[in-house]
This record gives structure tokens, C-alpha cells and sequence, in this order.
């Protein structure tokens, strides 16, 4: 391509979005909003979120893959586990299981919403999905053993009552997580890092209707060194926004809740869904791209980092935190972790999947969502 003359990066408005999103949050921070000022402080949620998968794409493609997926996953996490740890600090025991519902949330939005969503998208672009099996079936054992642990592990144990852990059931639980993680880190981009990365399906020679814009993307030089340290900044910046503003808004969303008449766990959901959101329209693009193997590094790399940094989060702020601490699940959403385990297994054995493996995991994520507003 040509040369062509760029605006004024600070003219652009994936660099402005963020700045007045945060503007906005420094504004709203701590108020009762009124209904018009929610209106806007979700518009400016929306477009940080769009602004999040922009820096995040411009970093990844800096980086290369599987880092660029691990960033944004580390990334959107650690403003989860702030927000989480947030909520609970101010919302007393009726926030007790907070933690749990928001981070079985993501578990059941990464590894059915995002999963199944870029399945279907790749299978309607090439009939099949092509990803590393290699990989993706780590992965996916990480995530197992991880929300098996953390998750299912303390509706069982008999130290304390309730689905609660013991002081030193948590002190290994917390360390375990953080070990694993830490060695999934390590394998995904050190020793086995060619597991993570694109396969190369050959299938864009000659496909030039509407792709062209896709195979200049993936083709397109990388950004310098100062553009990419810029999205990364600003790439934090928008997480922090897309966070605090939800945080402005959950006392909203609390009270419609509560008028609804549904469950408190839906909280954790909508947070979930809130926090996903740059990480979902990232793999979308990418599975548009048919570069599935990346979408599905950031769905269960968003789910391992989700159990893998927050539980030992959540344990450490334990200590000044009142009241208790329910992680375990209850056996409904025990059953929905298990089919999700299976199904997900089955879809990621033979390396490709088509339309069908896509629409399995969608209805259950489905399922997940109906049964947290009717249980």
C-alpha cells in the first residue's frame, strides 16, 4: 500500500474515547446518578470497550501471538479482581458470594459465549474451524483443574460450614492457582509456544471477495515500538474505565435487579459480561480473520487467568474483608461446569469443528443465563 498522511494519533478517537470515559468516571465516582447521567456513562462504557480491542490488537500484533491474547487476558483480569475486591468491601455479606458468581460467570462466558461465538464464526467463513488441539486441550485441563479446585472443591469440605474453605484450604487453593498459572504461562509462550499460535490453513489464496482489508490487517507491518507502548497505556486506561464506569452504573443495575425480583448471582453476571466485553469482539475479529486458534487462546486464557489471579486475590484481601467467603458452587451450576468440561473436550480432540460444535456451546451458555434468572 501507499503511503498515506495520519491524522494526529491524539486526534483519534480510540485515543480520546478512553481519556473521556475515564473523565467520566472521575465524575461519577462515589454519586447517586441520575438516570440521564447513567445513560451517558454507558455510552462511554461502550466505546472504552471498543477502544480496548483496538489497543489490544495493535499490541498483539506488536508482540505476536500467543502474547498479545496474554496480555489483554492478564489485563482484563486484574481490573476484575479490583472490582470485585471493590464491591465487596462495600457490600458487606450480601456480596459473600460475589467472587464465585462473577468468576464462574467468566468461566461459562469464555469457554461457551466466546468459544462457541468464534466457532460459528470461523465454521460460516470455512465450513470447518481450525485450531491447535494441542493447545486449546491444555488449556482447557487448566481451566478444569483450576475451577475444580477453587470452585467445587469447598461445597465438600468439612473445616468449616457452608461452601466455604478454611484459612489454610484457601492458603492452598490461592497457591495452587497461582502455580498453575504461572506454569500455563510458561508453556504457552516459552517451551511450547508454537501450540498457541495460528494454524495456517492456506485457505485465503484466492479469496478475494471482501477479504482483502483482513489479508492486508494480517499482513500489514507491525507498529513501531512507541505505538504499541501508546495502545498498551491506553489499552490500561480503557479497562480502567470500562471497569470503574461499570462500577458507577452497578448500583443501578443492583437496584433493577432487586425490583426484578431475581437472583443476586445475576450481579456477578452482568459483571462478567461487562469486563468480557473487549475480550469477546477481539476473538470475533479474529475468528473473522480465520485466526481461530487466537480466539480461543483469549477465551480460555481469559478463563485461567480469571481463576488463576483471583482467587489468590480474593484470599489475600480476605484478611481485612468481614464477613464470609463462599467460593463453592451449588449442584446445578456443578452439573453446567461438568457438561461445559465434556462438550468442550469433545470439541477440541479432533482440531476442527464445524457449525454444530459452535450451536452445542452457545445452548449451553444459554442454559447457563436462564437458570441464573430462573433457578
Amino acid at each position: 500500500m501507499g503511503t498515506t498522511k495520519r491524522r494526529s494519533p491524539l486526534t483519534d478517537w480510540t485515543v480520546l474515547v478512553p481519556v473521556v470515559a475515564l473523565v467520566a468516571l472521575v465524575f461519577s465516582w462515589g454519586r447517586d446518578l441520575p438516570g440521564f447521567a447513567v445513560v451517558l456513562v454507558a455510552l462511554c462504557l461502550a466505546g472504552a470497550v471498543l477502544a480496548a480491542v483496538h489497543h489490544a490488537e495493535v499490541v498483539a500484533h506488536r508482540v505476536g501471538e500467543p502474547f498479545g491474547s496474554l496480555i489483554l487476558a492478564v489485563a482484563v483480569t486484574v481490573i476484575e479482581v479490583a472490582l470485585i475486591v471493590t464491591l465487596m468491601a462495600d457490600g458487606g455479606d450480601k456480596t459473600a458470594s460475589l467472587a464465585r458468581d462473577t468468576v464462574f460467570a467468566a468461566v461459562m462466558i469464555t469457554c461457551n459465549g466466546i468459544v462457541g461465538v468464534s466457532l460459528l464464526v470461523g465454521a460460516l467463513r470455512n465450513r470447518v474451524a481450525v485450531f491447535n488441539p494441542e493447545g486449546s486441550g491444555a488449556a482447557l485441563a487448566t481451566v478444569a483443574t483450576l475451577a475444580t479446585l477453587s470452585l467445587v472443591l469447598p461445597t465438600f469440605t468439612t473445616s468449616k460450614p457452608g461452601p466455604e474453605f478454611s484459612t489454610a484450604q484457601l492458603t492452598f487453593a490461592a497457591v495452587a492457582s497461582l502455580a498453575l498459572y504461572g506454569l500455563f504461562v510458561a508453556v504457552q509462550t516459552v517451551r511450547h509456544r508454537n501450540y498457541f499460535l495460528p494454524v495456517d490453513t492456506g485457505r485465503d489464496a484466492g479469496r478475494d471477495n471482501g477479504r482483502q482489508d483482513d489479508r492486508q490487517d494480517d499482513h500489514a507491518e507491525p507498529p513501531t515500538a512507541r505505538a504499541a507502548l501508546l495502545s498498551l497505556g491506553l489499552l490500561l486506561v480503557a479497562l480502567v474505565a470500562v471497569v470503574g464506569d461499570a462500577k458507577a452504573v452497578s448500583p443501578t443495575i443492583e437496584t433493577a435487579v432487586a425490583k426484578a425480583g431475581l437472583p443476586q448471582a445475576v450481579v456477578g453476571v452482568i459483571i462478567a459480561l461487562l469486563v468480557l466485553l473487549p475480550e469477546t469482539l477481539a476473538a470475533v475479529r479474529a475468528a473473522r480473520r480465520d485466526r481461530v486458534q487466537t480466539s480461543l487462546n483469549l477465551a480460555y486464557g481469559s478463563a485461567i487467568a480469571s481463576i488463576g489471579l483471583t482467587i489468590p486475590a480474593i484470599a489475600l484481601a480476605s484478611i481485612w474483608l468481614s464477613g464470609p467467603l463462599l467460593l463453592g458452587l451449588g449442584a446445578v451450576h456443578m452439573v453446567l461446569l461438568a457438561l461445559t468440561v465434556v462438550v468442550s473436550a469433545l470439541t477440541l480432540a479432533p482440531g476442527r469443528a464445524t457449525l454444530l460444535q459452535g450451536g452445542v456451546h452457545i445452548v449451553v451458555l444459554a442454559a447457563y443465563l436462564f437458570l441464573a434468572v430462573s433457578p
